[in-house]
């Protein structure tokens, strides 16, 4: 890993998209970090902890010996003077947490084989186990929040760590610059290859896309979840947050036309005690705007309109033959439905999957799993 480049890049961009007062050494250096280890003082602070520093945190000290604003929670990065063993300077951890590791306390866990980085953060540490390293020396590194109420997140890394935490950085400042403008083409050439039909790989790649704050391969990415019989919960919850940014999505009508509708009809079936709809969950908000949307849809239900449509007009009028026709037979409703898809187009610009379809219960049975991948496997939109 070559630290400095990546580092002056990340600290850049913290000084450009910070929205308060910055350190004043760092608004006057533009740098995060601080003077670079020298090897004596690395090497002094391995015989202090009587074993040698993983690869990739070794080097990160050699760069620079100690780091401000880690992520977002973690304001400041312990240094060579020091890093120590969890268990002597917070042992509150291994005393409240160590019951979520999947290790067997009497053998040690990561808590009471933990070194500690971390020296100023949000409820939260920083930490390496060196009793679970890699073949490449590398040592297992993990972050704990006690506010997340979960277990400590592992990386396979301390290079992986920082990575996370860049990209967290990333999520909630979203700077501009040249690493949210290559999220951006590649978030676009995502959108390309599902309407192309090569829907294999994209979802991981928007999944990465989303770790770094982009609200647009949120809206891609949950249409494919819905198509690909993956859990969506969390992308639908996402696209009614109030955090969610993107412009003009509540007017969209990927959002009002599709979306939505599916919203109310997974509204309708949920019958679990105790247990918000996604729905519910995001009218809990003050959201003047989406209240408002929820409820001129919730008045047209109630005047007997059908305000929901299964697409561009082309498809919507051959679906709605089918369903009239054969509700009640799956798979003559799914040979119809398969023909008429010839005639889909996106109702706008990221619109990538018939999500509508799934918003009527008989069209959802009768598209199975495998049936629903065959329509994404389809050239579509402007790549037929």
């Amino acid at each position: 890993m070559e630290w400095r480049p990546w580092l002056t890049r990340w600290s850049d961009e913290w000084v450009r998209s910070a929205d308060g007062e910055l350190d004043p050494e760092v608004a006057r250096t533009r740098w995060l970090g601080f003077d670079p280890a020298t090897e004596d003082a690395v090497v002094a602070a391995e015989e202090r902890i009587g074993m040698r520093l993983p690869p990739s945190y070794r080097e990160f000290l050699l760069t620079t010996d100690g780091w401000r604003d880690a992520g977002i929670f973690v304001w400041q990065m312990r240094d060579t003077s020091d890093i120590g063993w969890l268990r002597d300077i917070e042992p509150f951890w291994e005393d409240n947490w160590a019951d979520l590791c999947d290790e067997d306390p009497e053998e040690g866990t990561c808590f009471s084989r933990g070194l500690l980085i971390s020296r100023d953060a949000d409820a939260g540490i920083l930490f390496l186990d060196p009793g679970d390293a890699g073949k490449d020396g590398e040592w297992a590194a993990y972050s704990l929040f006690s506010w997340r109420a979960a277990p400590p997140e592992r990386f396979p890394s301390f290079l992986a760590l920082m990575e996370d935490l860049y990209a967290e950085f990333h999520q909630m400042r979203k700077p501009e610059g040249e690493v949210r403008d290559a999220w951006d083409a590649t978030v676009e050439q995502a959108r390309l290859d599902a309407l192309g039909g090569r829907v294999d790989g994209v979802e991981e790649i928007l999944a990465e896309a989303e770790e770094f704050g982009s609200d647009r391969a949120t809206v891609l990415r949950a249409q494919l979840q819905l198509f690909l019989d993956r859990p969506a919960g969390q992308s639908l919850s996402r696209l009614v947050s109030p955090h969610f940014s993107l412009d003009g999505f509540l007017t969209d009508p990927l959002f009002t036309e599709e979306f939505l509708p599916l919203l109310f009809a997974q509204h309708a079936e949920n019958t679990a005690p105790h247990f918000n709809s996604v729905l519910q969950s995001a009218m809990i908000a003050d959201r003047p705007d989406f209240h408002l949307l929820v409820g001129e849809y919730q008045a047209r239900l109630r005047n007997g309109e059908s305000p929901m449509t299964y697409g561009n007009p082309e498809f919507d009028v051959l679906v709605r033959a089918a369903v009239d026709e054969h509700r009640d037979d799956p798979d003559a409703l799914w040979r119809d439905v398969e023909a008429a898809f010839a005639h889909w187009r996106p109702r706008s610009a990221d619109h990538i999957a018939p999500v509508a379809l799934l918003a009527d219960p008989a069209v959802a049975a009768a598209l199975t799993p495998g049936r629903r991948r065959a329509l994404l496997s389809r050239p579509r939109g402007d790549r037929r």
